[in-house]
């Protein structure tokens, strides 16, 4: 009995290789990719330049204080809010597309954990969110929208640091041309 538990818990084992990433991917396309580029379109400028001429909103979401002090005025603002605002939008577009296809994913993967901590703490410190929307750790109540939420948010991108892409991936395919260790 005892060489039959191991010999199952030894398949799961080889399972979780191919199928944690894979369904980390699918988690994500399903629950968070249309969250983050819905957002980026909010951030997209009017005309054919939207992408590089970003829109006041877009400003607002991510310095909020800073807005607020220059009276909502963008010209205000430096190169670096410009390339701050345009590199949050096209991230937000770019980074879930990545993680779909699982294309860099693991590059992917860790650039979207560095968006939800800056995006975490743009939202408490830049737009004050209050005590029950940060929530805690620890308590019962599961559901807050910063702590509780985008801690799962980040272990299923953790999950595609350590585990890469899976094998129904781009990573798996260039690794198969290339020889490389992308989707390991």
């Amino acid at each position: 009995m005892i060489r039959a538990v191991r010999a199952v818990l030894a398949r799961l084992d080889a399972a979780g290789d191919p199928v944690l990433p894979t369904l980390a991917r699918f988690a994500f396309a399903a629950s968070l990719a249309g969250y983050f580029w819905a957002s980026a379109l909010t951030k997209i400028g009017d005309g054919p330049t939207g992408l590089v001429h970003p829109a006041l909103g877009a400003y607002a979401q991510i310095f909020p204080r800073k807005m607020e002090a220059v009276g909502y005025d963008v010209s205000q603002l430096g190169g670096f809010h410009w390339a701050v605002v345009v590199a949050g939008m096209l991230a937000e577009f770019a980074l879930p597309a990545l993680l779909i296809l699982g294309l860099l994913t693991r590059l992917a993967a860790l650039g979207m954990i560095g968006f939800v901590v800056v995006q975490s703490l743009t939202d408490i410190v830049g737009h004050g969110a209050d005590a029950t929307t940060i929530g805690a750790w620890f308590d019962k109540v599961p559901d807050s929208l910063i702590l509780d939420q985008r801690l799962f948010w980040v272990l299923l991108l953790v999950t595609l640091v350590v585990k890469g892409a899976g094998p129904l991936s781009l990573d798996r395919l260039l690794d198969g041309l290339f020889g490389g260790s992308l989707a390991r």
